[in-house]
């Protein structure tokens, strides 16, 4: 029977390429975000702005794209600092494995972030499985989701990944079925 082992070159890459998923108190994304970088621990947390209204003032505020979570790419060495940090509640796993990203899908939510105003992420809980598209144009090229809904620009494409949702606006000419 042969033994197959990583060596710390396929480790090292594996980890380089991969951002896993951290889950963090509830409002503390941002914090956290700032915590990790102070640590030279290389930290994402997608912010949307949004005009957000009291009694005396409208203002523009940031908001993590996603509540309670975001992303890190750190060393071995480096996790069990991030599970350490203030307002970290643990990595987040997936059939018994911690949840990773790879920098694609990363770089795709920075892309998202910058080019659209209206991005909202949704929890799956509030989502039914509708039809399966693909968008054909733009900067979502070729990313397959399935849809709850097309009302005029307003589109919900599921990211099974992340478990929620994104509702974007885009033109419905820029859609397909697959």
């Amino acid at each position: 029977m042969a033994h197959f082992t990583q060596t710390e070159k396929e480790i090292s890459d594996f980890n380089n390429s991969r951002w896993n998923v951290v889950y963090t108190k509830s409002r503390w994304e941002k914090k956290v975000d700032k915590l990790l970088k102070m640590q030279n621990i290389n930290s994402f947390c997608p912010t949307i702005k949004t005009k957000h209204r009291w009694v005396d003032r409208i203002k523009t505020v940031e908001l993590p794209l996603f509540k309670s979570y975001l992303f890190v790419k750190a060393n071995p060495k480096d996790l069990l600092k991030v599970r350490q940090t203030m307002g970290v509640v643990n990595f987040v796993h997936h059939c018994g494995k911690p949840a990773s990203i790879n920098n694609t899908e990363i770089e795709r939510i920075k892309t998202l972030v910058e080019s659209y105003d209206n991005v909202e992420a949704v929890g799956l809980p509030r989502i039914r499985v509708g039809d399966t598209i693909k968008i054909q144009d733009g900067v979502l090229l070729d990313w397959q989701g399935e849809v709850l809904k097309i009302q005029g620009k307003s589109v919900v494409m599921l990211m099974k990944e992340l478990n929620c949702a994104l509702v974007i606006n885009t033109d419905e000419t820029t859609l397909s079925f697959v």
